[in-house]
């Protein structure tokens, strides 16, 4: 058959060699001799088959030829080289899968199969995967939790007081992580059982605490006191979280009532000051009596240590002037009597007329101005 190409591509069959055409290598469809055809391409579902086998042969399985050599057809077969290449990919892959990085601010867990292994440091960390599995967890940052806000229908922060009132309290917790092992493993909801337990004791604080001072001076004191009951209760569940602070944001009577609350404490307020007046006036009226009943005490004693000294003395006298008497009568008659006398009349105005003619005589005239005598010796003694 004369016109028979030999094959797909234009060159195959027993053509015989030389002649006009010039006969050669007609592999990847050479030109027919004598004619001026362009090769033909390759078709595009053999290039897809080819690489196909290819595939196969660098996956581990043969070609269609059962693998290389003349006439076999089928792609590279598997060697040392193609398994040290997929082996080494394979490790760098599994390194970079088991290195994790941790940030100052953060600490990492070690799980081995599922259980606590060891807790890993800021930096880069190596955990074999898949056996070994990194949990990382802020353990530094501040995290809060805002009860009494009334942002849910449990959460509207009022709170029975000893004293039988009701006060509307809003309070945040500020707490980080200290221990990451408990906090993983024995808190199933931390920020629930965080607010729990807060508001439990904020409630067992306001109950042992009456509404004045609540609302006035004891803010501090409720804080601290809160603080330290919820950092006992929490750890007593060895949960790993550190309470930083406990802020009291609002301590105010509840917003139905707080009118007449405010009434309420304007009367107390009231009655403060007027009981604060009626004390003053109490202890001034007081202070005076205590100070004139000291005074009378002080002049009865004067008076009666007084009148006790005069008696004394005037009995030590007698009884002097007795002894004196006893020894010369007529003469101690005499000088009592000089005594008496200059008692009686010492502070008199008086004149003395000496009758210097004698019996019978009259030495006076019968009108003498005695009150002009008188007066006028006082003036000269002025």
């Amino acid at each position: 058959m004369a016109g028979n190409n030999g094959g797909p591509w234009g060159g195959g069959g027993n053509r015989p060699t030389g002649g006009n055409g010039g006969g050669g290598d007609n592999r990847g469809g050479g030109r027919k001799p004598g004619n001026g055809e362009t090769p033909q391409m390759p078709e595009i579902d053999d290039l897809v088959r080819k690489g196909q086998e290819q595939l196969k042969v660098l996956m581990g399985g043969r070609g269609k030829g059962g693998g290389r050599g003349p006439g076999g057809g089928g792609g590279p077969s598997l060697n040392r080289g193609t398994i040290g290449v997929a082996a080494l990919a394979a490790f760098g892959l599994w390194v970079f899968s088991s290195l994790y990085t941790v940030r100052p601010e953060e600490q990492s867990v070690e799980l081995f199969l599922g259980k606590y292994s060891s807790t890993g440091q800021p930096g880069l960390n190596f955990a074999p995967w898949p056996l070994v599995k990194a949990e990382v967890i802020p353990v530094t940052r501040e995290q809060s939790e805002a009860i009494g806000t009334g942002r849910g229908a449990l959460d509207s922060g009022l709170m029975l007081t000893t004293d039988a009132n009701i006060v509307d309290i809003e309070f945040q917790v500020v707490w980080n992580i200290n221990d990451p092992a408990a906090f993983l493993f024995n808190l199933a909801d931390p920020q629930a059982t965080v607010r729990s337990v807060a508001e439990s004791a904020m409630r067992e604080i306001i109950a042992q605490s009456q509404l004045s001072p609540i609302l006035n001076r004891d803010r501090g004191l409720i804080e601290a006191s809160a603080q330290d009951l919820i950092q006992t209760t929490l750890q007593s569940y060895e949960s790993g979280i550190n309470v930083i602070r406990v802020n009291l944001d609002q301590a105010d009577p509840p917003e139905e009532v707080i009118d007449a609350f405010r009434e309420v404490q304007a009367a107390e307020q009231e009655r403060d000051r007027l009981e604060r007046q009626a004390d003053a006036y109490a202890n001034r009226v007081l202070a005076g009596a205590r100070g004139e009943a000291a005074q009378i005490l002080e002049e009865a004693e004067a008076y009666r240590a007084e009148t006790i000294n005069a008696a004394q003395g005037e009995a030590s006298r007698f009884t002097a002037v007795l002894g004196e008497y006893a020894l010369a009568p007529e003469v101690t008659r005499k000088r009592l009597y000089l005594e008496t006398m200059e008692t009686v009349l010492g502070d008199m105005d008086k004149i003395i007329l000496d009758n210097a003619g004698g019996e019978g005589s009259q030495g006076v005239v019968p009108y003498l101005p005695l009150n002009e005598l008188r007066r006028s010796q006082q003036t000269e003694g002025n």
